[in-house]
C-alpha cells in the first residue's frame, strides 16, 4: 500500500515539475526583452528604394486600368491610396519616363480631358519584364511552392498570394496565367478576389523541401569534409552587447536542433523553445525567398494561420537580434534578414531583381532628361537676362 502511495507520490511530482518546466520555458520566451537599437545601414537601404517604390505604385494604379490608360483627374482623386505626397502632375514632371499625357473624351459628348498612358519607353519596359519571368518561370514555381510546403495544411489563400506578389517577385497574374501551366503542382479553387480562394499544393518536391540554411549547412559539409550542423548565422549590429540572461537563453537556444520549416510540427507545444526555433526558421526562408530579404510586419501577420505564428510573432525579430533587424523607417515595422545585407547593400541579388534593375535604369534616363531640360531652360532664362541687360545699358 504504501509502495503504490509513493509511486502516485512520485508520478505526481513528476507531472507537477514537468508543468513548471513548461510554463517556465513559456514565461522564459514571452518575457524576455532586448532592446531595439537602430541599424542606420539597413535603415538605408529601405529609405534608397523610396521614390521607386513610390513609381511602383503610380504604375500599378494604371496597369490595373481598363486600356491601361486613365484620366489624369482620377489618378488624382487616388492620391492617398497611392501615398503620393504631391499633386499627379509634379509627379508626371518628375518622372517623365512612365507616363504621356493626351487628350480624350470620357463620355462621347463630353469634352475632351487629359488622360494618361505609358511612354513607348515604359512599354519597352514591359516586354523585357515578361523575358526575365520567362526565362525564371521555373525558378517562380520552386518559390510558390516552398510557401504552400511550409503550410498548415499546404494550402493558402489565394488573395493573401495575390496580396505579397510584389514581395516575392510574382508575375501580376500568375494565379491565371502561371497555376493552369504545372497542374502536377497547383489546384486553384474558388475566384480570386472574392476571398475564397485558395491554392492547394497537389504534390510534394522534395527538392524544395531544402532550406537556404540546410543547403548551405549541406554546401560547407561538402566543402569541410565534415558534417555540419544547420543553424543560424548570428551577426550582431557593432556596439550591441545582450544581457547575460539573454546571451544564455541565446546560447542554449542555438543548442536546439535545426527544425526545417518545411517539416510537419502539429505535435509540437506553441509555447515551447522548439516552436519558437521553428518559427524563426520559417521567417528565416520567408525573408530568404523574398526580393529584397525584408517584408513588412502587417503583411507577415496576414499569414498566422497558415504558418502557426503567435499573436506576438513580431516579437521574436528583437529577441534574435543578431539574425534579424526590425526597421521602423517610413512609421512600417518590417523585417529584415541580417545575413543578406553587407551595409546597406544585397549581397546575393534574387534573379528576378533584373527587373527592378530594368525599371530603375528607365527611371534614371527620365530624371537625367529632366535635369537637362532644366539646366537648359535656365540657362536660356539667364543668356535672355543677359540679353536683355545689354539692351537696357546700350
Amino acid at each position: 500500500m504504501f509502495s503504490n502511495a509513493k509511486t502516485k507520490t512520485h508520478a505526481i511530482s513528476s507531472y507537477l515539475e514537468k508543468n513548471l518546466k513548461l510554463n517556465l520555458h513559456a514565461r522564459s520566451i514571452s518575457s524576455l526583452k532586448v532592446v531595439w537599437r537602430k541599424d542606420q545601414e539597413l535603415d538605408r537601404t529601405i529609405e534608397n528604394d523610396k521614390r521607386i517604390k513610390q513609381c511602383a505604385r503610380v504604375v500599378k494604379e494604371v496597369l490595373n486600368e481598363p486600356g491601361q490608360v486613365i484620366p489624369l483627374r482620377y489618378l488624382e482623386k487616388r492620391r492617398e491610396r497611392m501615398r503620393l505626397k504631391v499633386k499627379v502632375e509634379t509627379f508626371l514632371n518628375q518622372n517623365p519616363a512612365l507616363f504621356d499625357v493626351y487628350y480624350d473624351r470620357i463620355k462621347p459628348k463630353t469634352e475632351p480631358v487629359r488622360f494618361l498612358r505609358f511612354t513607348d519607353r515604359f512599354r519597352q519596359f514591359l516586354d523585357e519584364e515578361k523575358l526575365i519571368l520567362r526565362d525564371n518561370e521555373a525558378f517562380v514555381v520552386s518559390k510558390l511552392c516552398k510557401l504552400l510546403m511550409m503550410s498548415k495544411n499546404k494550402v493558402v489563400s489565394a488573395d493573401k498570394l495575390l496580396h505579397v506578389k510584389r514581395e516575392f517577385g510574382f508575375p501580376n497574374d500568375f494565379l491565371v496565367d502561371l497555376v493552369p501551366k504545372y497542374p502536377q503542382y497547383f489546384r486553384l479553387t474558388g475566384f480570386p478576389g472574392e476571398g475564397k480562394s485558395f491554392l492547394e499544393l497537389v504534390s510534394w518536391n522534395p527538392e524544395f523541401a531544402k532550406s537556404v540554411i540546410e543547403q548551405r549547412a549541406e554546401e560547407e559539409s561538402r566543402c569541410m569534409g565534415i558534417r555540419v550542423r544547420p543553424n543560424f548565422n548570428i551577426k550582431l549590429p557593432p556596439g550591441f552587447v545582450l544581457r547575460k540572461e539573454m546571451r544564455e537563453w541565446v546560447r542554449d537556444w542555438m543548442e536546439l536542433d535545426y527544425i526545417s520549416p518545411y517539416m510537419d510540427v502539429s505535435h509540437l507545444d506553441q509555447a515551447s523553445r522548439e516552436m519558437e526555433k521553428r518559427t524563426v526558421g520559417v521567417f528565416h526562408e520567408l525573408l530568404s525567398l523574398s526580393l529584397y530579404k525584408r517584408i513588412p510586419v502587417p503583411i507577415l501577420g496576414k499569414f498566422c494561420d497558415e504558418y502557426r505564428f503567435s499573436n506576438a510573432f513580431s516579437s521574436a525579430f528583437t529577441r534574435h537580434s543578431g539574425i534579424f533587424y526590425m526597421s521602423l523607417k517610413g512609421g512600417i515595422e518590417t523585417a529584415m534578414l541580417r545575413e543578406a545585407y553587407k551595409g546597406d547593400k544585397l549581397i546575393d541579388l534574387d534573379p528576378l531583381l533584373q527587373i527592378r534593375e530594368k525599371f530603375v535604369e528607365l527611371l534614371e534616363a527620365g530624371w537625367r532628361q529632366r535635369a537637362h531640360e532644366l539646366r537648359s531652360k535656365q540657362e536660356k532664362i539667364k543668356k535672355d537676362m543677359e540679353l536683355l541687360a545689354t539692351r537696357v545699358g546700350e
